[in-house]
């Protein structure tokens, strides 16, 4: 689509909630054969150390919840002032209804707010945002609630060497207003359809519906384990489409705002692994004291709530103190497609990472 400006809307806040249970690569050496030093070598260049998945019960519409029940008691929104839901997820509760309903019941929001689903995964915080920004824009809302959020860990293989380490789980929620005063804001979304076997499951959905067959594991020539229903991944693939495409996509949005990458504070990419962050910030040319990569080392990457989380988790000491701070966000991943952002961010005062209790009823600071 063609890259789009908006005006007098902004980010009001923001909380990212990631479930209790860490596991660590070191625990997993028999994935590597017990090669130690294959390990150590992941560690240091892909970044790979801990994770956050979920328990059996819990799913990403749970901690999205808790997220945004955090978020509108801090900012003493009255739910009934929310005019719209949109829940970006690829781990629903149910093939149907949609997330965004069953939030909708269980926050207890007015029958007039419109609310539904956008299936995208690591690029989909930015496409949320894009769209919470286009229904403001167009006079029909003024406060918009966006939740993002994926438990991928569950749709991995946990013999998948290739995948299991890398991903862990999070949801996040995200208020989206009008505000008269409120700084530019810039936008641009892209897609390359051509890629979309390089990150999928394969089995379980119409196309290929599960049967008995889809759910046998089989080992690839590379070792991995896998069954037609857990996540595939080519690496090579997804690595050369976000060094290639991402490097471009902020650099024209850089160009259509008439900005420059020194205007910006932060460079908030989607936690992917930290090679590719770094790969993507030496081709920008960035201060990588500008590039959020922590993140995914604490928590992995967890598709579209991992640019929340890095938000959250390493700017908020910034981001509270005071109002004006520029950042470029961006998102790459399944689909293909990806998806950037340049925002001025108030002044906010509600902007922390929790974690999730099983209860669901309240949650800790971490």
């Amino acid at each position: 689509m063609p890259k789009c400006s908006f005006q007098a809307i902004e980010i009001a806040g923001m909380v990212a909630c990631v479930p209790p249970l860490e596991k660590c690569i070191d625990d997993e050496l028999n994935l590597f054969g017990g090669n130690m030093k294959q390990l150590e070598r992941l560690k240091k260049t892909i970044g790979l150390h801990k994770r956050r998945v979920v328990e059996a019960k819990t799913t990403a519409a749970d901690l999205c919840e808790t997220a945004a029940q955090k978020l509108l008691n801090e900012l003493d929104v009255d739910r009934d002032q929310i005019d719209s839901l949109i829940c970006v997820t690829q781990t629903p509760d149910y093939p149907q209804p949609c997330n965004a309903a069953v939030l909708h019941g269980r926050m207890g929001l007015a029958k007039d707010c419109a609310a539904l689903d956008v299936n995208l995964g690591c690029s989909g915080y930015v496409y949320g945002l894009w769209l919470a920004h286009t229904m403001i824009a167009s006079g029909g809302c003024q406060r918009v609630l966006l939740l993002a959020g994926d438990t991928i860990s569950r749709l991995v293989n946990a013999k998948d060497r290739a995948v299991a380490p890398l991903f862990g789980d999070g949801g996040s929620a995200t208020l989206v207003q009008h505000a008269d005063k409120a700084a530019s804001s810039y936008f641009s979304l892209q897609t390359d359809g051509h890629g979309y076997q390089h990150l999928i499951v394969p089995a379980g959905g119409a196309r290929c519906p599960s049967t008995p067959e889809t759910i046998k594991v089989a080992q690839d020539e590379a070792g991995n384990l896998r069954s037609p229903e857990n996540l595939f991944m080519d690496g090579a693939e997804i690595f050369n489409f976000s060094i290639t495409e991402e490097p471009r996509a902020v650099r024209e949005l850089l160009e259509f705002a008439q900005s420059d990458s020194n205007e910006v504070d932060f460079f908030v990419f989607h936690q992917a692994n930290r090679y590719i962050l770094n790969n993507i910030a030496k081709r920008l040319k960035l201060d990588t004291a500008k590039v959020p990569m922590q993140t995914v080392e604490r928590y992995g990457n967890q598709s579209s709530a991992s640019i929340p989380a890095a938000i959250c988790g390493e700017l908020a000491p910034i981001l509270k103190t005071k109002p004006g701070h520029k950042l470029l966000l961006s998102g790459f991943g399944v689909g293909l497609s990806w998806a950037s952002a340049l925002l001025e961010l108030p002044q906010l005062t509600v902007c922390e990472i929790i974690d999730y209790m099983e209860t669901g009823d309240s949650a800790s600071a971490v």
